[in-house]
C-alpha cells in the first residue's frame, strides 16, 4: 500500500509542480513587455564565423588572401541589415549560437575556435548541416549559404568568376 501511496504522492506533486510552473510562466509573460527586434550586429565572433565559412562557400571562386574574405563578409553583413528586423534577430541568435564553444563543438563538430578552424572541417560542419535529418539544421546551412553566396554573385565585379556577362544590354 505504501507504493501506491507514494506513486500517487509523486504524481500529485508533479502534477502541481507543473501548474505552479505554468502559473508562474505565464505571469511572467504577462508582465513583461515585448521584446523590440533590434539591427544586427556583426559582433567579433560573427565576424570569424562568416569568415571561416565564406571561403569555404565561395570556394574557387575567391583570389587567396584575406582581401575577398573581408568582402564577402562586408556583403554578407549589408545584405543581413536589408532584412526585416526578426530576421535579423534570428540570424543574431545563430551566430550567437555558433560562437559558443560548447555548441559550437556539439552542433558543428568543431574543435578549434573559429579563427583557426580548417577549411576540411568547415566544410564537413556545413555538409552535415546540409544533409542533417533535423529540418532546422537543414535550413541553418541554407541560410548561411544564400547569406553568403546572394550578396557575392550580387556584385558585378565577382560576375566573371563564374562567367557571367552581365544582363543583356538590349533589356536595360
Amino acid at each position: 500500500m505504501s507504493k501506491a501511496l507514494s506513486r500517487r504522492s509523486f504524481l500529485k506533486v508533479g502534477i502541481v509542480g507543473g501548474l505552479a510552473l505554468a502559473t508562474a510562466g505565464g505571469i511572467y509573460r504577462l508582465t513583461r513587455a515585448p521584446e523590440v527586434p533590434h539591427r544586427f550586429v556583426l559582433d567579433d565572433g560573427a565576424h570569424k564565423v562568416l569568415a571561416a565559412i565564406a571561403p569555404v562557400i565561395l570556394a574557387g571562386a575567391l583570389r587567396p588572401g584575406p582581401a575577398d574574405v573581408q568582402a564577402s563578409v562586408e556583403r554578407t553583413k549589408g545584405a543581413i541589415l536589408g532584412l526585416p528586423l526578426r530576421t535579423q534577430k534570428e540570424i543574431q541568435d545563430l551566430f550567437a549560437l555558433l560562437t559558443l564553444a560548447p555548441a559550437r563543438r556539439f552542433l558543428a563538430g568543431l574543435p578549434d575556435d573559429w579563427a583557426n578552424a580548417k577549411q576540411e572541417d568547415v566544410a564537413a560542419f556545413l555538409q552535415s548541416w546540409r544533409m542533417h535529418r533535423i529540418g532546422m539544421l537543414q535550413t541553418a546551412y541554407h541560410a548561411l549559404h544564400d547569406l553568403v553566396v546572394g550578396p557575392w554573385y550580387a556584385d558585378e565585379s565577382t560576375w566573371a568568376s563564374i562567367g557571367y556577362p552581365g544582363p543583356i544590354k538590349e533589356l536595360s
